[in-house]
């Protein structure tokens, strides 16, 4: 299994659960984030005077995938979160070993 963490832009929210859910992933974490990159944040006006906006709001979606579906589960969020200008985000995956649903104590790829 691997953990899927993916920063996008907040609008591409939508388009990103209906890739993952169109692969038969079953649920997602969404989280609101602030961070920079190379976008370096940016320059906002409000009631006639500049200020530097240094963190960016994103958001952070969290999806754990069995090994079958982690290529096309990120291939579909890079897809979906994509609009060609800077500041689209990252992907980042880490291997799980194990997972257990609370209510049924299932573990591994069946607790998914």
């Amino acid at each position: 299994m691997v953990k899927i963490e993916a920063v996008i832009k907040p609008f591409r929210l939508t388009e990103v659960q209906e890739a993952l859910s169109s692969l038969g992933v079953q649920g997602m974490t969404v989280f609101e984030v602030k961070g920079f990159g190379r976008q370096k944040g940016h320059v906002e006006l409000y009631r006639g005077a500049e200020y530097k906006v240094s963190f960016v709001p994103k958001l952070m979606v969290l999806a754990v995938v069995p090994d079958t579906l982690v290529e096309r589960a990120v291939e579909a969020i890079q897809k979906a979160a994509c609009t060609g200008k800077i500041g689209d985000g990252k992907i980042f995956l880490s291997h799980i070993d194990d997972v257990m649903r609370i209510r049924t104590k299932e573990t591994g790829p069946e607790a998914l």
